[in-house]
């Protein structure tokens, strides 16, 4: 699962392992406020590789109810982030996608990020959260809580009117004109959610969001949900991954990098975030992640390995 709500890639949530709060690091000489880098070229070896891409042939463009652009945006391997999901939205940093809150941000702070030439990915949750627009929709369809998380409930996503409400997000994703979308949430099966959730139901509604993403012209990323890799690869766009190096994970996120899609990676930390960098980075760039090193509650310090 991820932190308090605040974002700009407008995605969804996993769980997470680590205590928030610190001092921040100090400002880094390029402006970033509370910024750190490992290096000061960005991306090692091939950097002048892309670092984005358009899909107009790989992606699924369905009908939606409003004409989709001919394609659609995801981050290649390369892409700098920045990841925010609480406090007042920092527009600071020099990087190329910001992921944020869907619900927290409004178009016009999404569209002053393109003027500055960043893309965005929002956030939102498929589990149930309280304070939403739509949290009273989907309170019928609550089954378990989320551990660590109080208030929040993992959701019934066999249930039609759980899937609409979804749909009605990617909706918003579309009118606030994010380019890619992160879901929050999808691995119920591996959790306790309070439900027989089967591989099929929760491919199959990952797979659904994702069609619907593309009919909208937008990205879609799979949060977390290690299980579903193989089966999903075709279907998604990128990753966004928490932790894989706390939990022993992050090989199984190798076949994101060989199919040219993006893995945005986060560790988090209570202490100084440039020395929890100094022992991940080497492993993380040695993989081709875009790591970063942030708080469990994603204000905005941050430190990218590169």
């Amino acid at each position: 699962m991820t932190a308090p709500r605040v974002v700009v890639l407008c995605l969804a949530l996993t769980g997470c392992g680590s205590s928030s709060s610190s001092e921040p690091p100090a400002a880094e000489p390029d402006g970033a406020v509370d910024s750190a880098s490992a290096s000061d070229t960005g991306v090692p070896g091939d950097a002048a590789a892309p670092d984005t891409a358009t899909a107009t042939d790989t992606g699924v463009l369905a009908d939606a109810t409003d004409a989709p652009p001919s394609g659609y945006w995801y981050p290649k391997p390369g892409t700098s982030w920045q990841w925010q999901l609480s406090g007042a939205l920092d527009t600071s940093f020099d990087v190329q996608a910001y992921d944020i809150d869907l619900f927290d941000n409004s178009a016009a702070q999404i569209a002053a990020l393109h003027a500055a030439g960043r893309k965005v990915i929002c956030y939102f949750d498929t589990a149930y959260e309280p304070g939403r627009p739509d949290s009273a929709k989907l309170d019928p369809y609550k089954g378990n809580p989320i551990a660590g998380w109080p208030g929040q409930f993992w959701l019934d996503v066999r249930a039609t009117a759980v899937v609409d409400v979804m749909k009605a997000r990617l909706a918003l994703a579309q009118t606030k004109k994010c380019d890619a979308v992160e879901a929050d949430d999808v691995d119920a099966r591996s959790n306790d959610p309070g439900f027989p959730i089967t591989a099929a139901d929760q491919q199959g509604f990952i797979r659904t969001l994702a069609k619907e993403a593309h009919a909208r012209g937008m990205g879609f990323a799979l949060k977390n949900d290690l299980e579903e890799i193989p089966a999903l690869l075709p279907d998604v766009d990128f990753a966004v991954n928490e932790e894989c190096f706390e939990f022993s994970e992050c090989d199984a996120l190798k076949p994101f990098i060989a199919a040219g899609k993006a893995v945005l990676h986060v560790e988090y930390t209570a202490g100084a975030l440039a020395t929890k960098g100094a022992t991940i980075c080497p492993k993380a760039n040695a993989l081709n992640f875009d790591t970063l090193i942030k708080r469990l509650d994603l204000d905005p310090p941050r430190y990218a390995c590169r």
